[in-house]
């Protein structure tokens, strides 16, 4: 295994950030890390990275403790944290070289050739880093984490502030890199676990609420689930009482979410509440059911 966490937990004063959390990540796999605000990813990613110790449990990446014997599972290990620390004025090509010399890499010059190409940077290569944009930002912070040629990628948060045409873009290079690294991914982006994971491990005060793959997850959301428009405003309490219907998501402009009980069709209920109510059905459809259904559904309080 790539990444093997055994009962781990991580207690902060009288804070207890992570539960006696378990799971493994094999070779060649691309693992979204999800979870809401505060439960617990920044501090998993920090325990495999070394920057912090577990208060208990056991963690190896590629075989090696990452406490006893820190330095060697580190050299396993690219990492782009949510915040990516880069010198902002030290020119692409040099802080990529000076990240080559902490790692002690011989080949050096080919080495930062190859990470510049890898990652896009060739339009940028001659600019100091103040002068980039986010997206290409995020492409030094991801040549840094690469540059090492290590077998496991952790990357927290790698899309944050980035523009629709930046993201599409760096989805595109973290998911070619997944064919030959094992990836970690955190993010907040459901779209973007759907784009680029195989599975999805989520995580809520501190404890694992699910893991598994992805389209099984999206599968066993047993809700059904039915987008609606009306053409004039509507009572939603009303529509509520109709049977079967679980929740309700206002969607707004008189649009909404409705979720009902599994093999349940409300459809024709809608339609009937709508003539009940001198209301038109502008639009109705069902939907598949998405990963950012399968977030809410667990991390909901």
């Amino acid at each position: 295994m790539s990444v093997s966490v055994k009962g781990v937990s991580k207690i902060y004063g009288s804070q207890k950030a992570l539960n006696n959390v378990s799971f493994e990540i094999g070779t060649g796999e691309v693992v979204g890390f999800l979870g809401p605000n505060g439960a617990g990813k920044s501090t998993m990613m920090k325990i495999l990275t070394s920057f912090i110790t577990q208060s208990e449990g056991e963690v190896k990446v590629c075989g090696i403790d990452v406490i006893n014997n820190s330095i060697e599972s580190r050299k396993k290990i690219g990492y782009l944290p949510e915040h990516n620390p880069l010198y902002l004025d030290m020119y692409v090509r040099e802080f990529l070289a000076f990240i080559a010399d902490i790692h002690k890499i011989k080949n050096k010059k080919e080495r930062v050739n190859e990470m510049i190409e890898l990652t896009g940077l060739t339009p940028e290569k001659t600019k100091k880093i103040k002068q980039l944009s986010k997206g290409y930002r995020q492409r030094v912070g991801l040549a840094a984490a690469l540059i090492h040629d290590p077998e496991v990628l952790i990357l927290d948060e790698p899309t944050t502030g980035l523009d629709p045409n930046q993201l599409k873009e760096i989805r595109v290079l973290i998911k070619n890199i997944g064919a030959t690294k094992t990836i970690m991914l955190s993010t907040h982006i459901m779209q973007e676990v759907e784009a680029i994971c195989d599975r999805a491990i989520i995580i809520k005060n501190g404890e694992i609420v699910a893991d598994n793959q992805i389209e099984a997850l999206q599968q066993g959301n047993s809700e059904v689930i039915v987008e609606v428009e009306f053409e004039k405003s509507i009572d939603l309490n009303k529509l509520r009482s109709i049977d079967t219907v679980n929740r309700i998501i206002d969607l707004g402009d008189n649009k909404f979410e409705i979720y009902s009980e599994e093999n349940s069709d409300v459809r024709p209920q809608i339609s009937q509440f709508a003539i009940d109510n001198s209301n038109l059905v502008l639009s109705m459809q069902k939907r598949e059911q998405k990963m950012e259904d399968v977030f809410q559904n667990l991390t909901k309080d």
